[in-house]
């Protein structure tokens, strides 16, 4: 079993070329290609539209006895869509292009036919002149009279149109230097209600922020500020002092009594302390201790009188009263 890739096949010694048959090929045979619609064309049989690159499977063969400076030039076989009629174009290397040959019509090349017809008229004009010299004086006369006319109703448009027009220069000018004017004034007074009302804007703020440092400054100095009234002056003080005093020691006592209530309560008998105060209840005292225990009763009421109270009044003025007394008994009782 041979391999399958080699480089050298084997020749044997009675190996002759020349008796190797050739293989005899049509020149004018045909290969299948896969192509495109080069340009919009139109079926002759049914009238089917055919757009630039629609994809055909077409059959491709070489033109003979046709060449363009030694290029051979190509035929293509192809079928309508629709109702599957032969369609023939060929190349045209002169133009670059291709061109139809049967069974439709190219569409979209007016431009392209009045070229080719300005071309042919220009060869025709070409050939005439290399042979007639008259013909070519006759040509250059005719064209630069043409060429006058031209330029003379070119200015008589230009003149027609100046005088419609009527155009004021100077008024254009003056207006637009008036519009120039108006837009600065403009900008101007822009500039100018923005500059205050930023301005406006930063005195209030500065306003505000003034009375928000004295509002901190004054709370400061409240802060600091020593206080005179204490709650528990009012425990310290002398019961007999406020008998004897002025108006002035009055007012710094009620002054005391409404701090100690501001923080505290009131002293009365429905306030919060009062409850807490309750007068010790009498005792059934004994034949021998009653005199003893009579004196300080006495010696409070006593004492009161003394000090120009009523009873009443020293009951209901305070608790702190009926707490001296109930220790006063306590004390006499103990002993």
């Amino acid at each position: 079993m041979s391999e399958r890739k080699v480089l050298n096949k084997y020749y044997p010694p009675d190996f002759d070329p020349s008796k190797i048959p050739k293989l005899k090929l049509p020149k004018d045979r045909q290969y299948v290609v896969r192509l495109m619609a080069p340009f919009n064309m139109r079926c002759k049989t049914c009238g089917e539209y055919i757009y630039k690159g629609k994809k055909f499977n077409a059959r491709k063969e070489t033109v003979q006895n046709e060449l363009y400076m030694g290029l051979p030039i190509f035929r293509f076989y192809i079928k309508c869509t629709r109702c599957l009629a032969e369609i023939t174009f060929k190349t045209d290397p002169e133009n670059t292009d291709y061109a139809m040959e049967h069974g439709a019509t190219r569409n979209f090349q007016a431009e392209k036919l009045l070229e080719e017809e300005e071309k042919k008229i220009q060869l025709e004009r070409e050939e005439e002149e290399l042979n007639n010299p008259m013909k070519v004086l006759e040509n250059r006369t005719r064209d630069s009279k043409m060429e006058m006319e031209v330029l003379e109703n070119l200015q008589e448009l230009k003149d027609l149109n100046q005088r419609q027009a009527r155009v004021d220069f100077e008024g254009m000018l003056d207006k637009y230097k008036d519009m120039e004017r108006r837009q600065k004034e403009r900008e101007l007074d822009e500039d100018e209600r923005e500059t205050k009302e930023m301005l406006d804007r930063a005195l209030i703020k500065r306003l505000r922020d003034s009375d928000s440092e004295e509002e901190t400054e004054n709370a400061k100095d409240e802060g600091r500020k020593p206080t005179t009234d204490k709650p528990t002056d009012i425990l310290t003080t002398d019961g007999n002092a406020g008998s004897q005093g002025s108006s002035s020691s009055v007012v710094v006592k009620k002054q005391k009594l409404e701090s100690w209530e501001r923080s505290v309560g009131s002293l009365g008998g429905k306030g919060a302390l009062g409850s807490l105060v309750v007068r010790k209840k009498p005792q059934a005292p004994d034949t021998q201790k009653g005199a003893g225990a009579a004196k300080p009763v006495s010696s409070t009421a006593s004492a009161s009188a003394s000090n120009g109270q009523p009873a009443a009044a020293s009951q209901s003025g305070s608790s702190l009263s009926l707490l001296g007394a109930y220790t006063d008994s306590d004390d006499t009782n103990s002993d």
